[in-house]
């Protein structure tokens, strides 16, 4: 049987998800929220903002990340359950955390879901100029939140092949670069060079302040990564294919970040790089590669609505975990006929999607970081909440006297108030920068509506102590010290 969570009262029984997730399924949902328009797009603004440097910004973020992911693998391994996080935080830090932490990451991800429609009609514009960016944002939507109303395994295989697309071309370019340093010889106008890191005013230009003032994007470019833990509830072997896919999260952030964007800066002076499209066809448009440029920009694509994707998966699940939980309308737990979809929660991002299109209206030159801004405070606060419900839970497990899992953090409680320092470190940039001051206030409101919806709304089984029932390889008294 798989996890499941309850209230300490009656729960109405209601449908329950499939468990349609396989391995390969779940490490590469984990690879479509780490790679996305952060990357591929927002990198050009962390380049301009720290330089070469912003290779320590990536490293130090995604140690955190890392951090992170290993708590809430932990209690995903223990608890595999619907709803992630929200769950968690319920259960350990109580009902008004669980309601808060859940609708902050669904803030999160609906921002992110604006910021990649937004990267999707920038990429659509180099082929279809012409063409207004509100109708490529269009599209997406309705492809995006056609693929999320099919049965899990479609969205599970469709991330799988858009994951794969940019994995391949990552690693592509940093072979390929690595060969044209090597070879050091001209190149389309630029000689590629791993001395153009130091050479143009320096490692790091803009000096400590560069590196931290680098953060709030950065954060940005690892926001959804958490979404690994929602898979949870509808993976085959959680313990098995959760664990493996946190234990890749350094690899890949040192592969797919750290020396991508030293290919990059290698081959481009960061001083050239423009910012007017994504770092990654530029550097291709550099090289007067044949069509080169046309396939980037292809992949980047792909990237934006591989992370769409993965966003409007975890956009539902959360509001179906909420419902669970009596923190969102019970209709939320509604399972479509056929492929057992939480078919509402689905539609709701439709309407995100149509909040993102009035303001591309609106704000089209500012949009993407401005919601980047406001996508890094809810993301942050989403982490330091992961990692509260972590040291709850641990501590809660030894005055009961079990042990903790096969998949126990490392270096418990030291890491967690590490990365919680951290955490509380970019809020306070946030609040007290002119880039991210706007969108501190926003996350802040947002807290306050949150806390008054709370008070007003919520009721009965909302307010009730969640319980949450063990995997059923814990379940026994062999969990016990």
């Amino acid at each position: 049987m798989p996890s499941t969570s309850s209230t300490a009262g009656a729960v109405p029984d209601h449908e329950h998800l499939d468990r349609g997730l396989n391995p390969r399924h779940v490490q590469f949902i984990a690879l479509g929220t780490a790679i996305g328009t952060g990357l591929f797009y927002g990198s050009s603004e962390t380049i301009q903002a720290a330089g070469p440097a912003v290779l320590v910004a990536y490293a130090v973020a995604g140690f955190m990340v890392y951090i992170v992911m290993r708590a809430l693998g932990e209690m995903a391994v223990r608890h595999p359950v619907a709803g992630s996080f929200a769950q968690y935080a319920g259960s350990f830090l109580g009902p008004y955390a669980g309601f808060i932490v859940g609708w902050v990451f669904w803030l999160e991800l609906a921002v992110v879901a604006i910021a990649d429609m937004t990267a999707v009609a920038t990429y659509m514009g180099l082929w279809f100029p012409g063409v207004p960016g509100w109708v490529w944002m269009a599209a997406a939507i309705a492809l995006i939140g056609a693929l999320n109303l099919m049965a899990v395994r479609v969205f599970g295989e469709m991330e799988f092949w858009f994951s794969l697309i940019k994995v391949t071309a990552i690693i592509a370019l940093v072979v390929g670069g690595l060969a044209l340093i090597l070879w050091g010889r001209e190149v389309g106008g630029t000689t590629p060079d791993v001395a153009h890191l130091w050479s143009h005013d320096g490692f790091a230009p803009f000096g400590l302040w560069g590196i931290i003032m680098s953060f709030s994007v950065v954060v940005f470019s690892f926001g959804g990564i958490e979404t690994l833990g929602m898979t949870a509830g509808e993976a085959d072997d959680p313990e098995h294919s959760i664990g493996r896919a946190v234990n890749t999260v350094p690899f890949r952030i040192l592969l797919f970040y750290v020396a991508a964007l030293a290919v990059i800066m290698s081959i481009i002076p960061w001083d050239e790089v423009t910012g007017e499209s994504s770092p990654f066809v530029e550097v291709f448009a550099a090289l007067q590669v044949p069509a080169a440029q046309h396939v980037m920009n292809f992949v980047v694509l792909t990237a934006a609505l591989s992370a769409m994707n993965a966003i409007f998966y975890a956009c539902s699940r959360t509001m179906y975990g909420l419902a669970e939980q009596g923190h969102a309308p019970r209709s939320f737990l509604h399972l479509s006929p056929r492929a057992h979809i939480p078919i509402y929660p689905v539609l709701c991002m439709f309407g995100a999607g149509a909040v993102g299109l009035v303001l591309f209206l609106v704000i089209e030159d500012r949009l993407f970081f401005f919601v980047a801004a406001i996508a890094s405070f809810a993301t942050v606060f989403t982490w330091l909440m992961i990692l509260l419900a972590h040291l709850r839970m641990r501590t809660r497990m030894a005055r009961e006297g079990l042990r903790p899992t096969g998949f126990a953090m490392p270096f418990f409680p030291v890491l967690n108030v590490v990365a919680m320092a951290f955490m509380v470190g970019v809020i306070v940039l946030l609040a007290t920068t002119d880039s991210g001051r706007d969108a501190f206030y926003v996350g802040a409101g947002a807290l306050v509506l949150l806390t008054i919806a709370w008070f007003t709304l919520v009721r009965d089984e909302g307010r009730a102590a969640i319980v949450l029932e063990e995997a059923d390889h814990l379940s026994g008294d062999s969990s016990r010290v």
